[in-house]
């Protein structure tokens, strides 16, 4: 009987925040991430005995888990949180209120009261007056929950010691704090020791990345990035294939030496291939690949669907290859937080289903590959994934016509298809541009190309110091320094990573006993405009017909503008621009922009506003149906009786109105609305992402300029 195989590739990475000169680390998401993801992740395959899965291990990441594991790690945002509160000093309360709320406000702050409470109060005080108004017991609060929230269900539910905090939550003691830092410890120490249990039992298999994650066709040659998208514009070109030999060659040494045996498989920095990669992959012994079915897609030339896509490849008869599927990774990595946890496994099982059902039928098996990060999404997850997770696991565990196994399990069910040639490209659009061709991306570029030639050129160093000089520059060609520059993408913690790239660099020099260049003292970020928020400033009445049809009939209305770089993970596609909201003293007035070309993905999709009263909580709900270009109002959940309560119109924007005696809003009351957008039951986009957009008043008086 034909069957699908699920082969689930959790990739598990963090860039390498040391600073070999100083030992200081510069960020904490190794040991954050050891605390709540990379244990948890495999342990809860000791409950589903039948699920098998590839986890692909990055170096970069285990050295430091296992520098946190040891107590060597010197990590100043651990230390600060253990610190006792009587002894902060001003700067300490300033960098301690920075750096305690680096969480999902929704999933991780809300959930436990005494951490909503704080967050609160700091939201409220931005101003900084909130660090004067924090005593010493409210700061060790934020100290501790700053860390709990971080810590893995597996110990919130099973672990007297972390339960008896959580339960508490609040009045934490010095004792409490010093505690608190043992037990992280404790806790990384277990991650590398559950990889090799499961390792050994066969239930898991372990694959690799190159040591420090480069991107490494781009190392090998840096102009191959015009292949993949012509004209794009480069900086001078980068080409040093023997480094990324090293680079993958380390990992593969590294992981057999803790392990016992070398990968077989491998995930190349964001799925980024060549030609040139996959063949000193296969040089040094590596059996499979993986990277994206949109590399597939431009190296066939053509879509080729779940038939081409459920199967395995060999390129050039010397190395087997799977693709993964984007659009079903994607749903677990960006949609399926958003829905139930039942309702998203169920979803995700029958679209896998509804994918094979033509396979199957045809009498082959269904190689399916589900290749995603394995840490950053769960954050935005009810509580932390676990429930999806076990309701996936199970549903899978329980179906006869479907297995998870490995990455080389999977390889084994199927006769591989042959490729002569693969298309250079990444995960991200099959191309290189998240990490070259924008200006700040070329310029750390031009900064790594004159490190590595100096390097080069440079005689006459001892070396144990030309070593450490190699090893700066093995660190700054990982992809993450260039994932922060660019447009692309947005962190709180841009800032620290421009930092440390440039230390990385500047290290390269003071170890080859040179003056590092001036200018690497200098942001290579350049400024980047915040999300704007603007209140409504007078009266409007708008024309309800999807259309501008004056410049004038919105202005003074409030203005919401999309952060679209916001967030941890590349891959998410923003709908949504910007939302205009207004009044008349009568009507709520909504206008969405969206995204270029936003307007012609909505056809079959609903938007969902929700609409509240400020003063009495009254709630209120449409949803609004698009179809064949033109939006109508399908459902209507009112507080109030009213005739003609609401219209709207798409055409180039959608607008909207609502009569706020409709909603509960009395006259001159404040309203607050948030809207979503809906496709075949999965979330399109959100605004805001958490929150409400408000209008304080509706007062014409209050309004009128």
């Amino acid at each position: 009987m034909p069957q699908i195989y699920l082969c689930f590739l959790w990739h598990m990475h963090q860039p390498f925040y040391k600073d070999l000169t100083t030992g200081e680390y510069k960020l904490p998401w190794t040991r954050m991430h050891a605390l709540k993801d990379y244990y948890g992740m495999v342990r809860i395959l000791e409950e589903f005995p039948k699920i098998r899965q590839t986890f692909n291990l990055v170096p970069s990441m285990m050295v430091q888990v296992e520098e946190y594991a040891a107590g060597q790690a010197a990590d100043p945002f651990l230390e600060m949180a253990l610190r006792p509160a009587e002894s902060l000093t001003e700067d300490d309360r300033s960098f301690l209120l920075r750096t305690s709320f680096y969480s999902d406000p929704q999933r991780m702050i809300h959930r436990y009261p005494r951490y909503s409470e704080l967050f609160t109060s700091w939201q409220a005080h931005k101003d900084g007056r909130s660090r004067s108004l924090l005593g010493a017991q409210e700061l060790r609060d934020l100290q501790m929950w700053s860390q709990l929230a971080w810590f893995d269900e597996e110990f919130k539910d099973n672990d007297p010691e972390i339960r008896a905090w959580i339960e508490r939550g609040r009045n934490f003691t010095v004792a409490d704090q010093a505690r608190m830092g043992a037990r992280q410890r404790e806790i990384v120490g277990e991650v590398l020791p559950e990889y090799k249990k499961l390792a050994a039992s066969g239930q898991i298999e372990i694959s690799t990345t190159p040591y420090y994650h480069p991107i490494l066709p781009l190392l090998c040659d840096s102009e191959i990035a015009g292949v993949s998208h012509p004209h794009v514009p480069l900086p001078p070109r980068f080409r040093y294939p023997n480094d990324a030999r090293r680079q993958l060659a380390l990992a593969r040494e590294y992981v057999a030496s803790h392990f016992g045996t070398a990968p077989a498989g491998l995930w190349p920095s964001e799925g980024s291939v060549s030609d040139e990669v996959l063949s000193i992959a296969a040089d040094l012994g590596f059996e499979w690949a993986a990277t994206d079915s949109g590399v597939l897609n431009r190296t066939l030339s053509r879509s080729v669907g779940v038939e081409g896509l459920y199967r395995p490849y060999r390129w050039k008869q010397r190395l087997d290859m799977i693709f993964r599927d984007h659009y079903m990774s994607d749903l677990i990595g960006f949609v399926y937080s958003k829905m139930d946890s039942t309702a998203a496994a169920d979803d995700f099982l029958h679209r896998i289903r509804d994918n094979c059902s033509g396979i199957l039928s045809a009498g082959r098996d269904a190689v399916v590959p589900i290749v995603l990060d394995g840490e950053n999404a769960w954050e935005y997850y009810h509580l932390n994934g676990r429930p999806f997770l076990r309701e996936l696991y199970r549903k899978i565990s329980e179906d006869e016509r479907m297995s998870a196994v490995t990455v080389s399990e999977g390889l084994r069910r199927m006769e591989p298809e042959p490729l002569d040639y693969i298309f250079p490209g990444s995960w991200i659009n099959a191309n290189f541009d998240v990490w070259i061709g924008a200006e700040e991306d070329n310029q750390a570029w031009m900064q790594l190309l004159r490190a590595r030639r100096t390097f080069d050129e440079t005689d006459g160093v001892p070396e144990d110091r030309r070593r450490l000089a190699f090893e700066e520059l093995l660190i700054a060609e990982g992809s993450d320094w260039c994932w922060w520059y660019g447009p692309e993408h947005e962190t709180a913690n841009r800032v620290e990573f421009d930092q440390l790239y440039r230390s990385h660099l500047a290290n390269v020099y003071r170890f080859l006993d040179l003056a590092p260049p001036e200018d690497l003292s200098r942001p290579i970020l350049q400024a980047v405009a915040p999300a704007i928020r603007i209140e409504s400033t007078g009266l409007i009445t708008p024309v309800i017909d999807g259309e501008v049809t004056s410049y004038f009939e919105w202005i003074g209305a409030g203005l919401y503008r999309v952060d679209s770089r916001s967030g941890a993970i590349g891959g998410k596609k923003f709908l949504i621009h910007e939302v205009q909201f207004g009044t008349d003293g009568v009507q709520l007035y909504l206008r969405v922009d969206f995204c270029p070309g936003g307007e012609r993905e909505l056809d079959g999709a609903e938007a969902l506003v929700t609409l509240e009263s400020l003063e009495g909580r009254c709630t209120s709900r449409a949803a609004i149906a698009f179809d064949g270009g033109r939006a109508h109002i399908k459902e209507l959940h009112l507080t109030g009786l009213v005739s003609q309560p609401a219209d709207c119109a798409l055409g180039r924007i959608l607008e909207a109105r609502f009569r706020l005696a409709a909603l509960g809003v009395s006259p001159g009351g404040g309203v607050r609305f948030q809207l979503s957008f809906w496709h075949k039951g999965l979330p399109m986009d959100a605004v805001p992402q958490q929150g409400w957009i408000e209008m304080r008043t509706t007062d014409p008086a209050e309004l009128s300029v």
